[in-house]
């Protein structure tokens, strides 16, 4: 129960959903008020000192086939003076099974309900999971039914998103970001090393040290790489790639440093315009020609 109330009582939704399933009416008693429920008590207290005290069975089904035995040959004959010299058995058969329904074809499935608000990240914590809405629903409360198999999400009674049930983790579905955001998820650590080989070799390593441990969790150090070189050119980042390699510092904070400090040539001889190789570095050979 999650309100007690005499006229409108709110009743837990799993329950509900089990009460729907077999057919059933759920007619919560009041609160403090327990004489409204002592005749169900007192048969509680029945079968407790009737069929189970004082037994013990080696399984569940001979402890059901007992229970079939006690209801027809112990409780069944009894004669309570409400029934007017008639036996519960004889009242149950022209009553009570006739009105009998018959059990719904498939078994209750349990679930359970929550009501998470949706992250900035379009993402909502349902148990140990982290899964996604349509972005559009940020901020809002959602209802999160977790069955066995399925999650669903419900905003105002429509279901507005499944997932198949994960015990731990993160289930993302990319349709349900906006296009810039989910391209950038989709980043993985195969397609960094890919373009981190086009930019060239020391940003290669630089990338592939990054995520040769807990790769998931330096992907955006990774992915923060390669965008550097779209604001600063890929030469500019391969330069500085191999200036954070030399100084055993690969990390996206030094090669962001470098490139903002214009220091990825530092110590770097650069060849002069028109120049292949500097004129010290030809050898003796090449001052053998005429002379002025």
């Amino acid at each position: 129960m999650c309100k007690p109330d005499l006229y409108d009582p709110k009743i837990n939704r799993g329950y509900a959903e089990l009460a729907r399933h077999y057919g059933c009416l759920v007619d919560p008693a009041r609160a403090y008020h327990p004489r409204d429920k002592a005749v169900v008590e007192a048969h509680q207290r029945y079968i407790r000192s009737s069929f189970f005290a004082g037994r013990s069975w080696p399984s569940l089904a001979a402890m059901t086939a007992g229970a079939e035995a006690w209801c027809t040959q112990v409780a069944g004959q009894r004669r309570p003076r409400a029934l007017e010299g008639r036996t519960v058995l004889e009242v149950f058969a022209a009553e009570e099974a006739p009105a009998l329904r018959p059990l719904p074809g498939a078994p209750f499935e349990p679930a359970t309900w929550s009501r998470p608000k949706v992250a900035p990240d379009a993402h909502v914590v349902v148990g140990r999971t982290l899964y996604s809405v349509p972005y559009r629903l940020i901020g809002k409360r959602l209802d999160a039914r977790a069955a066995a198999a399925m999650v669903e999400f419900y905003l105002d009674g429509e279901l507005v998103k499944t997932h198949v049930f994960t015990p731990r983790g993160r289930r993302t579905d990319w349709a349900d970001l906006p296009e810039h955001k989910s391209g950038f998820f989709m980043r993985t650590p195969a397609w960094c090393q890919a373009q981190a080989a086009l930019v060239g070799p020391a940003c290669a390593t630089l990338v592939g040290e990054l995520l040769a441990v807990n790769a998931l969790f330096r992907l955006r150090q990774a992915q923060g790489v390669l965008r550097l070189g779209q604001r600063h050119g890929d030469a500019r980042l391969e330069a500085a790639c191999a200036r954070a390699l030399g100084a055993g510092d690969p990390s996206y904070r030094t090669v962001k440093g470098i490139l903002a400090a214009g220091t990825e040539h530092d110590g770097v001889q650069l060849p002069l315009p028109g120049i292949a190789v500097p004129a010290w570095l030809r050898g003796p050979d090449a001052f053998g020609g005429e002379q002025r």
